[in-house]
């Protein structure tokens, strides 16, 4: 089998810290196993996608050096979406539904009222033929759910969290399109996964609920569902979540300091490139450990991982100044060249094997 993953951020801003993380653990897992790593620019939010931040993500992951194997655009996959769409409506397990917004808060509201939770009640199923008529004759366009199969119990093996069960009956059957007539995440992701052939999918830990859902898309479609692998979720610098975009301008802030201000020196321009990577990998852990160049093969050691996943919680200190967060990348950086130069001379090599372990979760090998 040949690993792919990928990496599929929505160009609706600039990369965040969190974004970046996502795409190395994709990056490196692909590159160890001499796979696939795509970028998938999901853009089927015509309102917020803007092209600009497609050309902007590009060119963060090229100055990285996290090059994809290929490159798709959900906007160019509109009709398999409406394909699969058409199946699963004909096999009943997508149903329209005409409730505003404002009616699903209040009902949502009277449910944690009386201590219950709230889950979608399926009053849309109850509706006949003709009131579904009379709702659309009156200009109420439907939004549609997908139905979970409440006789099955959703179980999977995480590759992080291990053994993994959800009782679909305790969730609401997830909107998959919007009146519009515009998609959400949920399906095009499932069926992107399983037409591109993606073997693993790695993403932030928030992700978890909507893997038991996907596991359901997955099998209505009749496709083999990847293998998931959930790592821990960025936080702010006192360990309270932050908001991506907070992080994300931090990010982008260092990003365009090391490009118009950095040394001409390619070897150094690497160095500020890897000191960044490594604090996003091990941020405010380890800043002087040394990251050997991209291009070398990385194992990612799942289950070393998984015996520490209750204490992986990454953080990055937004609180910083873009000025102080650029003096501890040049931290980084010097870190990197007296500790990578001491061990190649040590290693006498400069593709010796050494182990670096970073909450055991990394491990480099010789380069290629």
């Amino acid at each position: 089998m040949t690993v792919s993953t990928r990496f599929a951020p929505s160009p609706t801003g600039k990369l965040h810290v969190g974004n970046i993380r996502t795409a190395l653990h994709n990056w490196l897992l692909a590159r160890k196993a001499g796979g696939r790593f795509v970028l998938r620019i999901d853009d089927t939010d015509a309102e917020r996608s803007r092209e600009e931040y497609v050309e902007a993500i590009r060119a963060d992951l090229a100055w990285l050096g996290l090059e994809p194997d290929g490159d798709e655009r959900q906007s160019a996959r509109l009709a398999h979406y409406e394909a699969a769409f058409e199946r699963l409506r004909d096999d009943g397990r997508v149903y329209p539904c005409y409730e505003t917004s404002q009616e699903l808060e209040l009902r949502r509201k009277v449910l944690l009222g009386r201590g219950l939770p709230p889950i979608y009640d399926r009053a849309a199923l109850e509706l006949g033929h003709l009131e579904r008529a009379a709702k659309e004759a009156e200009g109420v366009a439907p939004h549609w759910r997908f139905k979970l199969d409440h006789g099955s119990p959703i179980e999977w093996d995480d590759l992080i969290r291990g053994h993994q069960r959800f009782d679909p009956a305790t969730m609401s059957d997830p909107v998959i399109r919007r009146a519009d007539g515009s998609w959400l995440y949920m399906l095009p992701s499932a069926i992107d996964d399983a037409e591109m052939g993606v073997t693993h999918v790695v993403r932030g830990e928030d992700h978890v609920s909507n893997t038991a859902l996907q596991l359901q898309m997955f099998a209505a479609m009749g496709s083999a569902a990847p293998a998931f692998a959930p790592f821990p979720v960025e936080q702010g610098g006192r360990k309270e979540v932050r908001t991506d975009r907070d992080i994300g301008i931090i990010f982008a802030n260092l990003l365009e300091h090391s490009r118009s201000s950095g040394p001409l020196d390619p070897t150094l321009q690497a160095i500020h490139r890897e000191g960044l990577v490594g604090g996003i990998i091990q941020p405010a852990q380890n800043p002087g450990s040394p990251l050997d160049h991209l291009e070398v093969a990385v194992a990612i050691d799942f289950a070393e991982r998984r015996r520490h996943q209750s204490q992986n919680v990454a953080i990055f200190d937004g609180d910083r100044s873009p000025r102080q967060a650029q003096c501890r990348l040049h931290s980084f950086s010097s870190a990197y060249m007296t500790r990578s130069h001491r061990s190649r001379e040590d290693k006498n090599s400069h593709n010796a094997s050494y182990d670096l372990r970073w909450r055991g979760a990394y491990t480099v090998l010789p380069a290629s």
